[in-house]
């Protein structure tokens, strides 16, 4: 019977294959940096997941004006590194962090700013931006380094993307789980903004369309779906509000596993959102992670969670 149902859903879905793909492997690992600037300014801060980019809401780095300064993750073994995100402050002095360098290697000489250079941050970045390499750079150390007579380095986020050197496949059918599980989220805004509106199968995104969730503004929303037993998940797809606020989804965090811990401090961080346009679905594809419960969490002061469609991928190998 197994059988049978393996080739129908084969027949109604296309099969999937992606390879293995690592994660953020800069997450809450060890950084320094040259000084400390502001007391607000610590090194972790940028591989803290949040990808707040107003500097005194306390996530972002910050060094002193000074000869070259630089911000250095250890990764604690070497990877081949294809891919760094950087973040950078909003609300001021955007220009600063143009001529920075990312730098990957296994050397701490000069403090890791003589290893290889994978890309030059060449214009004034405000916000997120990501930074491919065409080969990958094998290393431990990623640093940032601004080669400057005098200056000031902050970040707000570094995330570090590797591929595995032998990559495997697995292959699925892509079928979304979330319809068949439960969702609850912190609050509720209004009788439109029920959490079970963002696993109803529907990719309406306006919100008087009544197909989205609402939390109030608050300390730290969430929302978690149950999906009652345990999955290997591989992917989430998450469509934002069209009609109003779609910068409000930005530094959330996907956090997959079989705690009920609502912050994510117990399940695995899959994924951070950055920017969905409005309207829009992105998709956040990742090694498989075993897990009964998606949360989707948005750390900080007065903020607001809507989703309009939260889609758990599963894989069912065949």
């Amino acid at each position: 019977m197994m059988g049978v149902l393996v080739i129908l859903l084969l027949s109604l879905f296309p099969v999937l294959c992606i390879a293995h793909l690592t994660g953020n492997l800069a997450f809450e690992a060890k950084a320094v940096q040259s000084s400390l600037g502001h007391e607000l300014g610590d090194a972790q801060h940028a591989v803290d997941g949040n990808k707040e980019t107003d500097y005194m809401k306390g996530s972002c780095t910050h060094t002193d004006f000074e000869p070259n300064p630089w911000w250095r993750v250890d990764l604690k073994d070497v990877y081949s590194v294809s891919k760094v995100i950087i973040t950078t402050r909003v609300d001021c002095c955007e220009e600063r962090i143009k001529g920075a360098e990312i730098r990957i290697g296994n050397s701490l000489e000069n403090n890791g700013n003589r290893n290889e250079r994978a890309a030059t941050l060449s214009t004034a970045l405000k916000g997120t931006e990501t930074y491919t390499f065409i080969k990958s750079i094998k290393g431990r150390y990623v640093n940032i380094f601004l080669p400057v007579k005098k200056g000031a380095l902050t970040l707000c986020e570094v995330e570090v993307f590797a591929e595995k050197e032998e990559l495997e496949s697995i292959c699925f059918v892509p079928i979304n789980q979330a319809p068949q599980g439960k969702a609850e989220q912190s609050s509720t805004y209004d009788k439109q903004g029920y959490a079970e509106n963002a696993i109803d199968d529907k990719e309406e995104s306006m919100y008087s369309g009544g197909s989205c969730s609402h939390t109030l503004e608050e300390k730290d929303p969430w929302w978690r779906v149950d999906l009652e037993k345990s999955y290997n998940i591989t992917r989430v797809n998450i469509t934002n509000r069209k009609d109003c606020c779609p910068e409000r989804i930005g530094g959330a965090r996907i956090c997959i596993g079989n705690s009920l811990e609502k912050y994510c401090k117990s399940n695995k961080l899959a994924a951070t959102i950055g920017l969905i346009p409005a309207g829009e679905t992105e998709s956040f594809m990742f090694e498989p992670i075993e897990g009964r419960y998606v949360n989707i969490f948005l750390p900080g002061k007065k903020k607001t969670l809507t989703l309009c469609e939260v889609q758990v991928f599963v894989a069912q190998v065949g």
